[in-house]
């Protein structure tokens, strides 16, 4: 049986602005859930984490045959899905840079030579594979390079101003819009992510810019690559609920996010994750997945490391990436705790020298995912149940529970001191140990806490 959501009267005002959505049991208040949407998830993706794969700067050759090394490493590290950036070759004409961006893509079903062959990398598939892991690409639908083999052959399925020229999304004059009013497009993209699935046996896609993509077209793509006969995961980077009724089965907690940063830049407060959470609860339904994370090749790449944007709170945010309902991401080089933003259109390189002894850290994290059922993703997790205290603007302390485990966090979000005592009391009455220092732990009625500046503890109890 799963447990109300327990909030605030501030967010009860809060919720009725923005939602008008809630319904009142005495103290306790539920936002009403969406209707379900119609994914269904892959066993596998339930407890999972993803790992980012930049190969152009994972090792000094940039090649899938030297990334493979370290697929081991990563099983250890306790990945479940590889998702690759787009492998595919990159356009020249209006190139970025000396090597150009990797989302302008000159041909869908090629490989970029300077990675390797199409042989380099179904070698790293099958070994991911064997590891247990699973992996996935970028697909770029929304724009092509101006060079590409499409806007060669197909030049009709393209965006064209009133003086006939191909358009350019946003900025980005280094690729070309394509047109999906037109159907022998549509046609041509979803044989060619069956080619993928198919012919090179990967497990799914990461959408880039999905929502400038019609819906229909990813509704219509998903339904053809479920008669494939696996199953696959599908990640929009887009952060738009209706996405998720037929298509994805995860998008990006881009709000998460910033509120992270936000908090540990002093500008945000637990306030405005709650105010997210009740938000989330009512616009997206319980079977919808989240990707939560701290960085990732855009954030690293133009907004700073997580270090620059997040600096003392790094651990307590990544941490909360995973205890919050939702599907954790580690960026290429986020598990040795790399501070350095790696290039975004010329050759760089990660130190893989964890200098902050991160490595086992992010270790822990996945196994308390995979362990903690209570964690899994969409409807296999339990419900999110906050613990008041005095200092509820800094703290906070919730549990997640179900038939056979009760786990209880408790962050500090703030860079001060807090002592406080709990005010709600569902974390009573139950033997925990913690997750890091294995030490146990059953709490009292007036207990005083004191927790450091970003201080947290994840406690969990098998019943």
């Amino acid at each position: 049986m799963r447990q109300k959501n327990l909030f605030s009267l501030r967010n009860i005002l809060f919720a009725a602005l923005i939602a008008a959505t809630m319904v009142f049991a005495s103290c306790k208040q539920q936002p009403k859930e969406a209707e379900p949407f119609r994914v269904e998830h892959a066993n596998w993706v339930y407890n999972a984490t993803i790992y980012e794969v930049n190969v152009r700067q994972y090792t000094p050759e940039g090649t899938f045959k030297a990334f493979e090394q370290h697929l081991p490493r990563l099983k250890d590290l306790g990945v479940d899905i590889l998702w690759f950036m787009p492998i595919h070759p990159i356009g020249v004409e209006n190139r970025k840079g000396t090597l150009g961006s990797y989302y302008s893509v000159k041909d869908y079903y090629g490989i970029n030579p300077e990675f390797g062959t199409l042989d380099d990398f179904k070698s790293v598939v099958a070994k991911a594979h064997e590891l247990g892991m699973k992996v996935i690409i970028d697909i770029v639908a929304n724009h092509t390079s101006h060079d590409a083999v499409l806007l060669t052959e197909h030049p009709d399925w393209y965006v064209r101003d009133s003086s006939g020229r191909v358009v350019s999304p946003f900025d980005w004059t280094d690729v070309a819009k394509l047109d999906y009013s037109k159907p022998e497009l549509r046609r041509y993209m979803i044989d060619m992510l069956k080619y993928w699935i198919n012919d090179i046996d990967l497990d799914g896609f990461r959408c880039d810019v999905a929502a400038e993509v019609p819906t229909d077209f990813w509704n219509e793509a998903r339904a053809e690559l479920n008669q494939l006969g696996k199953p696959i995961f599908m990640l929009a980077e887009a952060e738009t609920p209706e996405l998720q009724k037929y298509a994805f089965d995860a998008d990006y907690a881009w709000e998460f996010h910033h509120i992270m940063n936000g908090i540990a830049q002093g500008k945000k407060s637990v306030v405005e994750l709650e105010q997210y959470l009740l938000k989330k609860a009512a616009t997206y339904p319980k079977n919808t997945i989240k990707m939560n994370f701290i960085t990732n090749h855009d954030e690293n790449s133009w907004n700073g490391t997580e270090f620059e944007r997040m600096g003392d709170a790094v651990k307590t945010m990544a941490a909360l990436t995973f205890v919050i309902d939702g599907m954790p991401l580690i960026y290429t080089g986020q598990e040795v705790g790399l501070n350095h933003r790696l290039q975004f259109f010329e050759k760089d390189q990660v130190d893989w020298t964890d200098s902050k002894g991160l490595t086992d850290f992010y270790k822990k994290l996945t196994a308390l995912k995979k362990s903690a059922k209570v964690l899994d993703a969409a409807e296999q997790g339990a419900d999110i149940f906050r613990i008041t205290t005095t200092a509820d603007s800094s703290i906070f302390a919730f549990t997640r529970e179900n038939e056979t485990q009760k786990l209880f966090a408790i962050f500090n979000l703030s860079a001060k001191e807090q002592t406080f005592n709990f005010t709600g009391d569902a974390h009573l009455n139950t033997s925990y140990v913690e997750c890091f220092s294995n030490s146990s732990k059953e709490f009292t009625k007036d207990e005083r806490v004191t927790l450091k500046p970003w201080e947290f503890s994840i406690y969990l109890n098998n019943k």
